[in-house]
């Protein structure tokens, strides 16, 4: 009777997180959920564990193809509190399914970049033209393949900084728009939904007008639906007027798309504080940005690390990760899903060049002779036996890997724990590297759940899994 009631019970419990996250859709300014209609706001991280050099098609693995690993990153990001994850290099030919479900299960959503660093796979910014081939699009296309039918695929960066000096400005912009017409128009012939594209900028004097350029004017197709800044301007102990955040928010007060930081986290300072979160998610920018991404969660060479991952797969929460999750408690929830009566109503304004280059030099090629698709063929059929990605049931729920805290402590029981149908993962309010917390006794990690419980919004899905698993517990 035990081992079949285990079975069943099992079996209910791998079901349900067969499903959580609900895709996003584009509305106005924000970023909006397709079921609940709430306003999502990113919490998010850079993960791109090995770096971007570490990117090799020829291993076999990829950020997300080692399910342990995804696993134990999960059940760190769920007590963090992070909603969103970039990944900038993956291999699309790799089966990403339990990765991707992980992920979802725990309400994590996707950003993803098409490109990665090697040749054929990128647009070259020294000279577009080259790049921009039949080859270039299998690749790009190969991406969206392998994730559109994944629900917690937020959107895909058309590209990544490949603007960041005069000589690109003035040849590469035509380009940006010309790739993210074709993802577009690729997703609107092949996917079941609709699925973001924009562009991750780098923080120089190109912001603005590269952001004006790409968001302007009457072509959807090739029109941005998002823009993401790489910016690293608060450091330490830096101020709202010293960070250049008040700047930020006059230069980019009537966007008509999401706007976020693609990438922040300046590291002059160690550890870092991480001040400007409250300053991101606070009255003063919530109305226009939409978050951001920390870069980035796994220690490498650049020492901007929240964990650091050891040869064996084990993992140490950095002092880094403790202050960011102490910042992230501080969120108030509820004012960063609320929808501004303007963010809704936002229309995308006219590609004129004062629009664009307002008080720009006039080396931004403004011009919206967006180049021709170099392979219609592909574009209208499709990648031919391209792998294709799908949610899949989950088995496992707790991570073979040792995680310890900063102080040294091991992680007790750190497990995933699923939410329910159309919900994201939120700050837990718990410090996990703090007194009180999971330190390998069992008083700890009851008092920390209990904490977990009561701090955050714990959805009918979750309670039930929770319910199961003290069942299964009785007949054990």
């Amino acid at each position: 009777m035990k081992s079949i009631a285990l079975s069943a019970l099992t079996t209910v419990l791998a079901a349900h997180l067969a499903s959580a996250a609900s895709p996003l859709i584009v509305d106005g300014s924000d970023f909006v959920n397709s079921v609940t209609e709430d306003r999502f706001v990113m919490v998010g991280l850079a993960y791109q564990p090995a770096g971007a050099s570490g990117y090799d098609p020829n291993s076999g693995v990829d950020p997300l193809s080692d399910a342990d690993a995804c696993l134990r990153d999960a059940a760190v990001m769920q007590k963090l509190g992070v909603n969103t994850i970039r990944v900038y290099n993956i291999n699309p030919a790799l089966n990403h399914d339990e990765c991707v479900s992980i992920f979802n299960a725990v309400g994590i959503y996707l950003a993803l970049d098409v490109n990665s660093p090697l040749s054929g796979e990128s647009l070259n910014r020294d000279d577009p033209a080259s790049s921009y081939h039949s080859g270039y699009l299998t690749r790009i296309f190969s991406v969206v393949e392998a994730f559109k039918d994944y629900p917690n695929l937020l959107g895909f960066f058309a590209g990544n900084e490949v603007v960041n000096s005069v000589k690109s400005a003035q040849t590469v912009p035509q380009y940006i728009r010309a790739i993210q017409r074709d993802l577009k128009q690729y997703i609107a012939a092949h996917a079941s939904r609709t699925i973001p594209v924009g562009y991750s900028a780098a923080d120089d004097d190109t912001r603005r007008p590269m952001w004006a350029y790409l968001t302007c004017g009457d072509d959807a197709d090739s029109r941005a639906d998002f823009y993401g800044l790489n910016s690293y301007q608060w450091c330490g102990d830096s101020t709202w007027e010293t960070s250049g955040y008040q700047g930020l928010v006059t230069t980019f007060s009537n966007t008509s798309v999401p706007l976020f930081f693609s990438e922040f986290g300046c590291n002059t300072v160690r550890p870092r504080p991480f001040n400007e979160i409250a300053a991101l998610y606070g009255d003063r920018m919530i109305d226009s940005w939409s978050g951001g991404l920390v870069y980035e969660y796994t220690q490498e060479p650049s020492d901007y690390g929240l964990v650091e991952i050891s040869s064996d797969g084990d993992a140490t929460l950095l002092e880094d990760f403790d202050n960011l999750q102490k910042q992230y408690n501080g969120i108030d929830i509820t004012l960063i899903t609320s929808r501004s009566s303007l963010s809704a109503s936002a229309s995308p304004p006219t590609c004129s060049d004062k629009f664009i280059l307002q008080d720009h030099a006039a080396k931004f090629n403004t011009s919206m002779d967006i180049p021709a698709c170099p392979d219609e063929d592909l574009l209208t059929n499709g990648v031919q036996n391209a792998n294709k990605g799908k949610i899949v049931e989950l088995t496992e729920f707790t991570t073979p890997h040792k995680v310890y805290t900063s102080g040294g402590a091991e992680v007790a029981n750190l497990t995933i724990t699923p939410l329910a149908d159309d919900q994201s993962n939120t700050p837990s309010g718990e410090t996990t590297s703090g007194a009180g917390n999971n330190t390998g006794n069992g008083t700890a990690a009851a008092d920390d759940a209990e904490g977990v419980a009561s701090s955050r919004s714990v959805g009918a899905g979750a309670l039930a899994v929770a319910a199961v698993v003290a069942v299964m517990a009785a007949f054990v």
